[in-house]
Parts: structure tokens; sequence; C-alpha cells
């Protein structure tokens, strides 16, 4: 599957536009392909106003977020592939949310998650079910199967 992140960044922004807020994001300017004015960047990482007032030009698909505006009174062209985008929030009350990051591959060292007989998902080798003999039952394979309770 693609990855969510691009989604959730495109539906908070609308919401906090929507809801007549500043919208900011803050980005790991050290990521590949981050085009943002470098003097603004500390600690690797720099927040952009990025309202409707502040950008011209703004795109948001799912690959990247970008725009022109000004810094220091000089129009640079911004370009921000959304795995950067750390967080978007609401400058006037911070409502919003952090972006954790997504890992495309799987670990080597951590082993996926299995269900056990409870049918709570945990990590290979947690038999913290009580039973610490019993091996987790793996999930039947085929067609779903609903039932009608009343």
């Amino acid at each position: 599957m693609t990855p969510n992140q691009p989604y959730l960044l495109k539906a908070f922004y609308d919401w906090i536009v929507d809801n007549q807020l500043t919208p900011y994001i803050v980005v790991d300017a050290t990521m590949d392909r981050v085009d943002v004015p470098q003097e603004f960047v500390k600690d690797g990482q720099i927040v952009l106003n990025v309202s409707p007032a502040a950008c011209m030009n703004f795109t948001l698909d799912i690959e990247a977020l970008s725009f022109q505006a000004r810094f220091g009174g000089q129009p640079r062209q911004i370009y921000i592939p959304c795995h950067a985008v750390l967080a978007v929030y609401a400058r006037e009350n911070g409502a919003g949310t952090v972006f954790s990051l997504e890992e495309e591959t799987e670990k080597p060292d951590s082993p996926a998650p299995q269900s056990s007989a409870d049918g709570v998902s945990r990590p290979s080798g947690d038999t913290s079910d009580g039973d610490s003999e019993s091996a987790p039952v793996p999930p039947k394979k085929g067609k779903p199967n609903l039932k009608v309770i009343k």
C-alpha cells in the first residue's frame, strides 16, 4: 500500500485552512530532494507558514508539496517531499499532528507481529497470554466469514 502520510497531511492542511487558521509545517531539511532556504534551517529543521496568503502556486499531492514564497523579500521556489514533513499544525492553537517516520522495509531485527490464541497481535516470541508453552495460532486463511449477531 502507498503511505498514508501524504493523505493525512492534505486532510490536516485542508482542515486548518477551512477553520480560518494558519497552517504551519515542520520539515526535516536534511532529507533528499528538500529544497528550502538553508539560511533559515535550525537543527536540521525548518518551520514554514503554508497558508494560502503566504504561498503562491501551492500544490500538494502524494509525492510532494511545492510553492513559491518570499524569504527576506526574495521570492523562492520551495519543494518538499511529503515524507520530509514531520508535523502540520495551526499556529493559533497548535491543533494538528506529528507524523511518525514510516519504515518502508521491515527491520531484520524486528520480527513481524503474529496473532496469538487470544487474537491479540504481538511480536514473535511474545507469549504473554499466560501459557508460555503454547505457540501462537496462525490466522485462518481463505474466504472471510461474517455472521449476523442479534
